[in-house]
């Protein structure tokens, strides 16, 4: 059984629900959000704790979701309306990432 989520965890997954639709953030971008940890801290609380957010609006740094739910990322993508790259493979952090403000 896994533990209660702490306060770290708890700031990572409240950041991630504030991301909006068609939106994504980069693990470091959430990081820079909650201004506490690193990319790494934030894909471990997304790997425990991630399943009720909508985990699929972080992704890697160059645009890729996480690594074995590739298919479930890119049909949430299309229903949201996420602008996706040209190769089919990746956001395109450039039109899809949010900044955090809005």
């Amino acid at each position: 059984m896994r533990p209660e989520p702490d306060e770290y965890a708890e700031m990572v997954l409240d950041a991630v629900e504030r991301i909006p639709e068609g939106q994504v953030m980069s693990y470091g971008d959430v990081a820079e959000l909650v201004g506490v940890g690193g990319p790494r801290q934030v894909g471990r609380v997304m790997s425990l704790y991630g399943g009720g957010v909508p985990w699929w609006r972080v992704v890697r740094a160059d645009g890729r979701p996480a690594e074995g739910h590739e298919v479930r990322a890119f049909e949430e993508y299309r229903v949201e309306g996420t602008p996706v790259r040209p190769d089919g493979r990746r956001v395109d952090m450039r039109r899809a990432r949010w900044d955090g403000l809005g």
